[in-house]
């Protein structure tokens, strides 16, 4: 079961004992269960994994060295040939990190077991340039057109012109060519939430007390913006000290929303409506 922080207030604070590490590589808490001698199979993952027993005893073989040849007959992405290099048995409140690319086999011991798994997010380098790509392109404007008043006569009318290829070379190296905006689409892709998660919005609060983020939200920062579930909010000052502490706290007294700014806390209402905060005890 995948996900699991984001519906359990158990597994939450189990995922923020981790905030050692940035917000930004963590992904979240998955429970598997296995019976007696069960298990996936030998695989490997290409993130760094966080491996808690929580019940029962799982005997771990790792190894750093393996063939990556893969079980065609198996419905997962489960290795042929597996040579152990280590051995562990975990026990309840045992945990193995696992770096990525460590094959990996996990087997349920003497009964039941359970283990949660904190997995990191490891974006592929194409793949997060694809996304930021598309969040610069968003808020791009360059109406600059394509001229080609010297092209002579061609025989070749399906080959692409080397000019019109340079162009489109030129506009994506413009397109990056501005820290700025790089940095502020960074901050959206990473707090982007998953496409399946969903938020209840609440009632306008009469005044805002004490809040939390909502175990869902996102939220990160950097030194010029706040990033809250992909949007960007531009902040500086005691205003930025504010939010960033909701951030890394995940959480407000009611004295520190009260001295927040007036457009602070407009801003910490609109997303109490949302659904990203919600009222703490």
């Amino acid at each position: 079961m995948q996900g699991v922080d984001l519906h359990h207030d158990g597994a939450h604070a189990l995922v923020r004992q981790f905030s050692f590490l940035p917000d930004a590589r963590l992904d979240d808490v998955m429970i598997s269960w296995a019976s007696d001698g069960g298990g996936v199979g030998p695989h490997v993952d290409s993130y760094d994994v966080f491996l808690l027993q929580a019940h029962g005893l799982r005997r771990w073989r790792i190894a750093r060295r393996f063939d990556p040849a893969l079980d065609e007959r198996a419905p997962l992405k489960v290795l042929r040939r597996f040579a152990a290099e280590e051995e562990y048995v975990l026990e309840p409140g045992d945990l193995l990190y696992l770096p990525p690319n460590w094959a990996h086999e996990g087997v349920a011991v003497g009964g039941d077991c359970m283990t949660c798994s904190i997995g990191l997010r490891a974006p592929q380098r194409g793949t997060l340039a694809a996304e930021l790509a598309q969040r610069l392109g968003e808020s791009y404007d360059d109406a600059t057109l394509y001229r080609d008043a010297k092209q002579r006569a061609t025989t070749s009318s399906a080959a692409i012109p080397t000019a019109l290829a340079r162009f489109a070379a030129d506009a994506l190296q413009r397109l990056a060519a501005r820290p700025a905006a790089v940095e502020r689409a960074l901050g959206e892709v990473l707090s982007e939430p998953k496409a399946h998660v969903w938020f209840t919005k609440h009632r306008p609060p009469r005044r805002l007390g004490a809040i939390a983020l909502d175990r869902r939200t996102r939220m990160l920062y950097d030194k010029q913006h706040v990033f809250v579930n992909g949007e960007a909010v531009r902040v500086r000052g005691t205003d930025a000290a504010v939010l960033r502490r909701l951030a890394d706290e995940r959480a407000l007294d009611v004295r520190a929303v009260r001295a927040a700014s007036p457009a602070i806390r407009k801003l910490l209402a609109e997303w109490f409506v949302a659904g990203w905060l919600e009222s703490a005890r």
